[in-house]
Formats: C-alpha cells, sequence, structure tokens
C-alpha cells in the first residue's frame, strides 16, 4: 500500500483534473459541442479516419473491450497501434496510445448544417447517462449536447436500459487541397491538460501549422481536435516482458592430476588434460546454453499458449454466464443441447454436414435439425428469436454454447426443401407453377406481417432474400435467418449490412433501420417470383430498378408484363390478370420515398385477393406442386 502522503497527492491531482473537467464544460464549453461542420463539396466523403484512445480502467483495459465499445475487430486496432498480433489478447496499461480506425460521414441535421462524425450504436446500461459515456467510454470524442442533436427524440434523463443510442464521433474526412498535399488520414485527438501544439505535433509527425490550419484558433483541453497524417506513426507500446525461469546452475568442471611420475612425463599429461578438459568444458557450457535458450523459449511460448487458452475459456465461461442470464426466462421453452450431441450429430461438423455457409444438418434422437455455428455472442439473436412464434418463421429449437472456444450454437427444425433462391435460380428440373409462387408470396407476406405488427417492439429482419426463405415438405414458406434482425423502429445506423440488390436506399443512404425496409426487400423477392431472374444480374444490374421505371400505366403495361414473366410459367396456363396484381404490389412496395410503400397488412390483403383470383381460375391447368428432388 503506498503511504498517506502519496495517496493525499494522488487524489489532489485527480481532484484537481476533475475540477478543470468541470469547469472546462461548464463554464467554457468550446463553440463546437454540437458537432464540427461540413460540406460534401469540400471533402472526400465518406472516408476512413482514425481515433486516438487511452487504455483506462476501469473496463477498457483489453483489447477486445475496446474493440466492442468502437465496432472494430482487436486485430483493426492492434496492428495500425504497433501492438504484435501475439500480444493483441494481453491486457493494456493505463494511458497505452491506440490507434482505432472509424468511418467518417458528413450528415444533414437540417437544410442548412451538417456535421462531420462517426455514428457509433451504444447500448444503455445501468448508471449511464449521455454526459457519463461521452466523457469517460469515449473520453471526451463526442460531446453530450452532441448526442443529443443525433438523437433528437431520446430524453438524456430518462434512458431505458438496453436502448441503443448513436453516439457521434467527432472526426473528419480531408478536403480536397488536403488530399493533393497527400493527407491520407484525419486522426481525431483530444487535447490533454499538459498539451502543446508542437507537442501534439512532434508525437504525430507533423508540422504546428499542419495542425493549427486544419482546427479551429486557440483549441481548450478536453476538446477534439483533427490531426491530418499521411500515414499513421509508429507508437511506442510497453514492452511485455515474460518471466523467465532461473538460471541453471552452471557446475564447475574441475580436473586434478595427483600422479606426477617425471616432470618430463608430467607435463605432457598435464598439457594433454588441460586440453581435453577446456574442449570439454566449452562444449558442455555451449550445449548448457542452446538447451537455457531452448528451454526459455519453450517457457514463453507456453506461457503464451496457456494464457491464450486461459483467455479463450474465460471469454467463453462469461458469454454462457450472459447469455444463460438473457434467456433465463426462456430456458423452460428451449431445450439446451450438449456439445457432445452437436459433434456426434454433425461428425465433428463435417463437410458431408454442411448445408450452406455455417448451417449444418444433423440427427439428434432421431430427429433432424439445422444447426448454425455463430462465431460470436448470440444472445442478442436469442432475445429476438424467443419473442417469436409464427408458422411462416423457422422455429428456433435450442441452443448450445461450447465455452472451450466461446462458439454459440442456434439449433433450428429442419427445413426439408431448401431456399426459394435454389428453386428459383439453381438447376431444379421442376420448376414451380403460379399458384405455388403465389402461396410462397403470401406465406412470406404472413411471416413479416407477424414480426411488424405483432411484436413489441416491432422486429425488422433487415435480410430479406430469396436464400433466406425456405420451402418445407409443402412447398409452404418460413423466413429464416435473423442474425441481422433488429428490434426497434426508426433507428439509425452506421454499420450498413444486409444483401446488395435487395437493400433498400434509405438504409444505404442514411442508416434508417425500419419496417419500410422489409417491405423493400420482399418487393424485390416479388419480382423474382414473377421473373425467375436474381436480384443482381452477371453484369451487376439491379432488378428492382429496371422494374421500377418500367412499368408506368400504359395500354403497353400488359405487354410490358410478358416480358418480364418467367418462360417456365408460359408451359402453363398462367392468369395473366394475377401475374399482373402481383406485379402492381411489388412495384408499390420497391417506392423510394419509404412513406409511400404499403404496409404489410395492405400487402397480405392485396395477395389474398389475387390467390383467390387463382382458385377461381381452372384447376385443370395448374399443377400441383413440385417436390423437391433432393
Amino acid at each position: 500500500m503506498e503511504p498517506p502522503s502519496i495517496r493525499h497527492t494522488l487524489t489532489s491531482s485527480v481532484l484537481f483534473s476533475f475540477f478543470i473537467f468541470l469547469f472546462h464544460h461548464s463554464a467554457a464549453q468550446p463553440p463546437d459541442a454540437d458537432g464540427y461542420t461540413c460540406s460534401t463539396n469540400h471533402t472526400a466523403d465518406p472516408c476512413q479516419a482514425y481515433v486516438f484512445y487511452r487504455a483506462a480502467a476501469p473496463g477498457f483495459l483489453n483489447l477486445a473491450t475496446i474493440a466492442d465499445l468502437f465496432w472494430v475487430s482487436r486485430l483493426q486496432i492492434s496492428r495500425p497501434s504497433n501492438i504484435s498480433d501475439s500480444n493483441a489478447t494481453f491486457p493494456l496499461l493505463s494511458g497505452q496510445p491506440l490507434f482505432i480506425p472509424i468511418n467518417c460521414f458528413c450528415k444533414s441535421l437540417n437544410a442548412s448544417v451538417s456535421i462531420s462524425y462517426a455514428n457509433l450504436s451504444y447500448k444503455i446500461n445501468h448508471g449511464d447517462n449521455f454526459w457519463q459515456v461521452s466523457t469517460f467510454k469515449f473520453q471526451n470524442l463526442t460531446t453530450y449536447q452532441s448526442v443529443e442533436v443525433v438523437n433528437p427524440t431520446l430524453v438524456a434523463v430518462d434512458l431505458p436500459i438496453g436502448i441503443d443510442v448513436v453516439f457521434p464521433i467527432f472526426c473528419k474526412c480531408p478536403t480536397h487541397t488536403q488530399s493533393q498535399n497527400r493527407v491520407s488520414f484525419m486522426v481525431s485527438y483530444v487535447i490533454q491538460p499538459t498539451d502543446t501544439l508542437p507537442s501534439i505535433a512532434s508525437r504525430f509527425g507533423v508540422e504546428t501549422l499542419d495542425i493549427t490550419d486544419a482546427n479551429r484558433p486557440n483549441p481548450e483541453p478536453f476538446e477534439t481536435i483533427f490531426i491530418p497524417v499521411s500515414r499513421l506513426p509508429n507508437l511506442t507500446q510497453p514492452i511485455v516482458v515474460s518471466p523467465s525461469p532461473e538460471q541453471a546452475l552452471v557446475p564447475v568442471v574441475e580436473g586434478k592430476n595427483r600422479a606426477v611420475t617425471g616432470l618430463a612425463i608430467g607435463i605432457g599429461i598435464v598439457g594433454f588434460l588441460l586440453i581435453v578438459v577446456v574442449g570439454l568444458w566449452v562444449c558442455g557450457v555451449g550445449k548448457r546454453r542452446s538447451k537455457e535458450r531452448e528451454m526459455e523459449e519453450g517457457v514463453e511460448k507456453q506461457r503464451v499458449q496457456d494464457i491464450g487458452v486461459w483467455m479463450r475459456k474465460e471469454k467463453g465461461k462469461q458469454i454462457e454466464v450472459d447469455l444463460m442470464a438473457d434467456v433465463s426466462d426462456c430456458l423452460d421453452k428451449y431445450r439446451v443441447f450438449k456439445i457432445e450431441e452437436l459433434n456426434e450429430a454433425t461428425d465433428g461438423f463435417s463437410e458431408s454436414s454442411l448445408i450452406q455457409g455455417s448451417v449444418y444438418k444433423g440427427s439428434i434422437g432421431g430427429v433432424e435439425y439445422a444447426i448454425k455455428k455463430m462465431k460470436w455472442n448470440a444472445y442478442e439473436q436469442l432475445k429476438i428469436l424467443q419473442k417469436i412464434n409464427h408458422g411462416n418463421l423457422v422455429k428456433l429449437e435450442g441452443f448450445c454454447i461450447d465455452p472451450e472456444d466461446a462458439t454459440c450454437y442456434l439449433i433450428y427444425e429442419h427445413v426439408e426443401n431448401g431456399s426459394l433462391y435454389s428453386w428459383l435460380h439453381g438447376s431444379q428440373r421442376q420448376k414451380l407453377n403460379w399458384r405455388t409462387r403465389l402461396r410462397i408470396a403470401i406465406d412470406v407476406a404472413n411471416g413479416l406481417l407477424y414480426i411488424h405488427e405483432h411484436t413489441r417492439p416491432q422486429v425488422v429482419h433487415k435480410d430479406i432474400k430469396s436464400s433466406n426463405i425456405l420451402l418445407d415438405a409443402s412447398m409452404r414458406a418460413k423466413i429464416a435467418n435473423f442474425g441481422l434482425a433488429k428490434s426497434g423502429y426508426n433507428a439509425i445506423t452506421m454499420h450498413i449490412v444486409g444483401t446488395q440488390g435487395y437493400i433498400a436506399p434509405e438504409y444505404i443512404a442514411d442508416g434508417v433501420v425500419s419496417t419500410k425496409m422489409d417491405i423493400f426487400s420482399f418487393g424485390v423477392i416479388l419480382l423474382e417470383l414473377i421473373s425467375g431472374r436474381e436480384a443482381i444480374d452477371d453484369e451487376g444490374g439491379v432488378l428492382w430498378m429496371r422494374a421500377s421505371t418500367g412499368f408506368s400505366e400504359g395500354k403497353e403495361k400488359l405487354d410490358r408484363l410478358r416480358s418480364w414473366v418467367d418462360e417456365a410459367l408460359f408451359e402453363q396456363s398462367c392468369p395473366m390478370e394475377s401475374v399482373m396484381d402481383v406485379m402492381n404490389v411489388a412495384v408499390s412496395c420497391l417506392q423510394k420515398d419509404p412513406m409511400k410503400r404499403p404496409s404489410m397488412v395492405e400487402v397480405v390483403y392485396a395477395l389474398s385477393k389475387s390467390d383467390d383470383a387463382v382458385f377461381e381460375f381452372s384447376d385443370d391447368t395448374l399443377s400441383d406442386p413440385p417436390l423437391a428432388a433432393r
């Protein structure tokens, strides 16, 4: 324990720094507290940027936690930060410097103001507020005022635990002039009380004038400034010292020659023995040193391996604890499988059991399951799956956690006839007739209607596509893969995920997550069912763009539709009126303005009317739904 005088000094220092901080944030707020204005006409937007971050206690003394905070991987931090891959799992020292990559955007707040920032989604925990997270977790790389600006619907003093909040991390993209001067990145750096602009310039290997030109005059402590660099400087990292074994005692080989029979003979024998002894001693020392080096290298290698195994086990145990805590209220609903059962069912997750991607087929107790292997924590997905139950959604049967390698597994019902994509675009000999296609469309619409209207909060699937629509033995459709699903409405994210050709325009442009993006993707599914074409062709052409411009009102509309219809449907007596009705639904779902798209209630109603028309059509002209030849 440190002496009282040292504790008093430390306490005084902390309090002094804290009061400086309070004074800065209460009496001398910089004019950029709401964010840094930008113009896409003058900068490259979006761009890759970096933030300078310092490891800190409590909670942020390892790369894994910091990587989760900034939505990046450990390697994305360790490599630009000059930390070797072998040390990426080791604990960090308090204050250890890091470079963290971010994606920087110039975003419009209103008709006249745009600010530059990286959108980072943060889930509110107990005790969190805008100021506390901005100041301590994000280390003043944003401000609570800016958080309030980009989250106008949230009340800062009444944040529900678990809600996702966008924290705008201040950043800038190089101007066109800076890019011409070979500036590759702008690094966001928070000024510390002991910093001066020359000392910051020296740390980053740039001129002080470069910093002053890129920032407002007279920046203050705890304010974010931007450092223009052509390349990131090499950060000086502490050396990881590993304990070495105690030095082995080197025995001294001594030889004594006590038998001297004569002066001449004795000198000869002594000389010979001395040569032999010296030779043996040199060889012995060399061998011992070689063995010592091998022992040290072996001990170091084993130590690194042991630390890695320990950390993986600890991470796995923590994931298991977290997952069980989050789904404790539904353990009676789902079966908790053992990893040994899954290994046996899939023959050790062999390629012969692989269905697609990371999904394997396995039989447990005579029942076929689809087993999805997850490389990340799956409890967010489980929290969504536990509250949905509908015949047109693939049913989750249980889950498994393997603490040895921190892997989660979700075990679903096995849907026999595979994906809609394989039937429409694969090598299936039997083609789907119109009645089957229409039933599939209605099934998918009913599944989306359920998650949009009958879950609280609403669930957005975010990845509706033909490969995520599975067909059972009766060729009825079920929506699968809720890995990207989002619980909530009109959230905003900069982490754009999904499948090209199905993603709604407003999601790509502004990161808006709403049920309307599922409706847009469903419109693409309808186009696939009508035309038999893929969402993106071999030349990169997008299916929905051709449809949205090619079906305006007019006498030629039916002729254009005929040029779209899958040739396989012409082999049947397909009612074109029904196809036209479905095409009208598809085009309405594909409106670029999400507010003009119908709700799933309206979609289901329109498709059901078309289905009634098909049933009135002669059954003789519609073959029975084909069975999969698998």
